[in-house]
C-alpha cells in the first residue's frame, strides 16, 4: 500500500486506490460518510471549478468540521480521485450493451463519456494527474476495450484505435465544457458567446486576410443559429469518419493475414 504521505516520493504509484483508506468507507464522525463527501465535492467542482475546491469549503458545504473529514480523506487528491470515479460511473453502460454492434457501441461509449465530459468541466485537466484505477473507471476501460476486441483488429493495433476513437472525444468533450464554462463565466449563452466572439474578430480590420479562407465554414456554422447542434453535427460526423478508418484497418489486416 501506498501510503498518503510518501506521494511526493513515488509519484507514479500515487492513487488513492492503493491505499488502505480506499476501502475505509465508515466508522467515522456521526452522519458522514465518503458518498456525502464526495456528493458534495462534485457540486462544489460543477458550480465553481476546481480552483475553489478546498477542504474548509468542503467542510462549509456539509456542516461539519474540516477535521472530521479526515477520518476518510488525507488530501484534496483523494477527493477529487473519488469524485472522477463517481462520475465515470455516470457513463450508461448497460445501454452500450444494448447497442447491436461493435460500430454502434463505440458511438454509445464515445457519446456517454463526451456527455460526462461536459457535464462536469472539472474532469478533462485531472484526468491526466491521476491514475484513474477506481472501480468506476475500470469498469469503463474494460467496456472500451472489450468493444475495440469486438472490431476484428489484432492486439497490437486495439490501442491505437482507442487512442484514435477515446482521445478525440476528450479532446472535444474537453474544448466543449470549456467553452460552455467560458460563456457561463460571461454571463452568456454559448450561441451568443459565440456568434460575439466571431463578430468580433470579423469586423477587425487586421484580421481581414487572414481570416479570408474561413468565412464560408464561419459563415455555415453562424447560420445554424445553435451551437448545440454544430457541436453534435460535427462530433457525430467525426465519430463516423473514425468508425469508418477502423472498418478499413480490419479489412486491411485481413487482407494482409491471406497473403
Amino acid at each position: 500500500m501506498v501510503k498518503a504521505a510518501d506521494r511526493a516520493k513515488d509519484p507514479a504509484r500515487s492513487s488513492v486506490w492503493l491505499e488502505s483508506r480506499a476501502a475505509r468507507s465508515g466508522g467515522g464522525p456521526a452522519g458522514l460518510d465518503r458518498d456525502r463527501i464526495v456528493a458534495a465535492s462534485i457540486r462544489i467542482l460543477d458550480e465553481e471549478g476546481l480552483g475553489k475546491l478546498s477542504m474548509r469549503k468542503l467542510a462549509a458545504e456539509l456542516g461539519v468540521t474540516a477535521m472530521s473529514l479526515y477520518w476518510y480523506v488525507d488530501t484534496k487528491d483523494d477527493i477529487l480521485e473519488y469524485a472522477m470515479d463517481s462520475v465515470y460511473g455516470e457513463i450508461d453502460l448497460a445501454a452500450v450493451d444494448a447497442a447491436e454492434d461493435w460500430r454502434a457501441r463505440i458511438r454509445v461509449l464515445a457519446l456517454e463519456y463526451r456527455k460526462m465530459l461536459v457535464r462536469h468541466a472539472w474532469m478533462s485537466p485531472s484526468a491526466g494527474q491521476y491514475l484513474n484505477i477506481g472501480p468506476q473507471a475500470i469498469a469503463v476501460g474494460h467496456k472500451i476495450h472489450d468493444t475495440i476486441r469486438e472490431t476484428g483488429l489484432s492486439l497490437e493495433r486495439r490501442p491505437s484505435a482507442m487512442s484514435a476513437v477515446f482521445q478525440f472525444v476528450y479532446g472535444y468533450g474537453t474544448l466543449e465544457s470549456r467553452f460552455g464554462r467560458r460563456a457561463a463565466e460571461a454571463g452568456m449563452s454559448q450561441d451568443d458567446f459565440y456568434a460575439d466572439s466571431v463578430k468580433a474578430f470579423r469586423d477587425e480590420p487586421g484580421f481581414g486576410e487572414r481570416i479570408e479562407g474561413l468565412r464560408e465554414v464561419l459563415d455555415e456554422r453562424i447560420s445554424h443559429g445553435s451551437l448545440s447542434v454544430v457541436w453534435d453535427r460535427d462530433f457525430s460526423y467525426a465519430l463516423d469518419v473514425l468508425v469508418a478508418g477502423i472498418e478499413v484497418m480490419v479489412a486491411r489486416e485481413a487482407a494482409e493475414r491471406q497473403t
